[in-house]
């Protein structure tokens, strides 16, 4: 988590500080063998050098972003659970719970889907 700390402290609204201080430790806990990193200046994390999932803050809402295809794959899933999404990210509202489950399965279908990926992004 140090790796997050400065992007963390410039998160002026406490809540929102706070949410993504949670999430982004339980990916940490939950997915120990995930590299956190910060690139273009948001908190991401990759395997073997391919990007798995990224998230970034906006006034609403947390944003995750587990590429197009992730969005594809989890498209009803994102709906049922109550978020929106656009081509690239889900929304997680400030003031609503995170479907920790939801987030799970994401990382473990890009985990398993980029396993022979030699590259950042897919292709």
């Amino acid at each position: 988590m140090e790796v997050f700390a400065e992007f963390l402290a410039r998160i002026d609204h406490p809540q929102h500080r706070t949410r993504t201080e949670e999430v982004l430790g339980w990916v940490c806990n939950k997915f120990p063998n995930l590299i956190p990193a910060i690139k273009w200046n948001q908190p991401m994390f990759t395997d073997h050098g391919t990007f798995i999932i990224g998230f970034s803050t906006a006034k609403h809402h947390l944003a995750v972003a587990p590429e197009r295809a992730g969005i594809i794959h989890f498209s009803d899933e994102i709906v049922q659970a109550g978020y929106s999404h656009s081509k690239m990210l889900l929304r997680l509202p400030w003031d609503r719970p995170v479907d920790f489950s939801l987030l799970e399965k994401m990382i473990e279908f890009n985990i398993l889907d980029k396993a022979d990926c030699a590259t950042f992004w897919r292709k």
